[in-house]
């Protein structure tokens, strides 16, 4: 998974919970790919709101690439490559696009951050973030949306998947590894709210119960967006200066 944050550099390290989210995922990427291959394999809903987020990338039009970013093991970017959308996925951390590329040999996998992807603004036909803005903070929250927004073209499409609720779940060892991690859950409306505050249209939002059977203590949200079509008319036509 990725996070929010430029990699780090000599002048400016990362922020720490962008080093926890690439320790963590580095630690845990073969054994999460052994326990959660089957289940997205059987999650029969979030797999057809996937193609239907295909339908929609298809339709809009835009002729761009598609964005799986935080796309860790590669799943939901196969998903989507098998939909026919020309779809790559990035992500923070190397041991999770190890599993990507081994598994998913004919796509394209590249490691970065979901703030600075290295990707021209306004050439993204479609982006799913699978879960992968949990580990944002709230208050970097806006600036992450903003950067999606830059990133589409017009009429472009975002999914977000996430846990519903409040607050932070924080996970330490898991599969005995000497890692730990928070977890942010939200509200959907609250992030609906935040889409339309960056400069989106909401489109889709849906919500399923918890699958208690795989251990899930929360019901899970699904937002789709999309960014406006064309120009707002003072956007192409300027007021003259006075």
């Amino acid at each position: 998974m990725t996070d929010t944050a430029p990699a780090a550099t000599a002048s400016a390290p990362a922020p720490a919970h962008i080093a926890a989210t690439r320790a963590f995922y580095d630690a845990v990427a073969e054994d999460y790919a052994d326990r959660f291959r089957d289940v997205f394999a059987a999650q029969h809903l979030e797999r057809a709101l996937l193609t239907g987020f295909a339908g929609l990338v298809e339709a809009g039009g835009t002729g761009g690439e598609v964005a799986d970013l935080g796309c860790g093991p590669g799943w939901v970017t196969a998903h989507l490559a098998s939909r026919g959308l020309d779809v790559f996925g990035l992500d923070l951390s190397e041991s999770m696009l190890r599993v990507a590329r081994r598994e998913h040999p004919d796509l394209r996998f590249e490691q970065g951050s979901m703030r600075e992807p290295g990707i021209p603004d306004g050439t993204l036909a479609g982006i799913v973030s699978w879960y992968s803005s949990v580990h944002t903070p709230q208050d970097e929250l806006p600036e992450l949306l903003a950067g999606f927004r830059r990133l589409l073209a017009p009429g472009g499409h975002l999914m977000l998947a996430f846990q519903v609720g409040e607050g932070t779940r924080h996970i330490e060892h898991p599969f005995g590894h000497p890692v730990a991690l928070d977890f942010r859950r939200r509200r959907p409306d609250r992030m609906a709210e935040a889409l339309e505050a960056a400069g989106f249209t909401l489109v889709l939002r849906s919500e399923r119960a918890a699958d208690e059977e795989q251990g899930e203590s929360t019901p899970q949200a699904f937002l789709i967006a999309r960014t406006p079509r064309v120009a707002r008319s003072a956007d192409r036509h300027p007021a003259p200066p006075s």
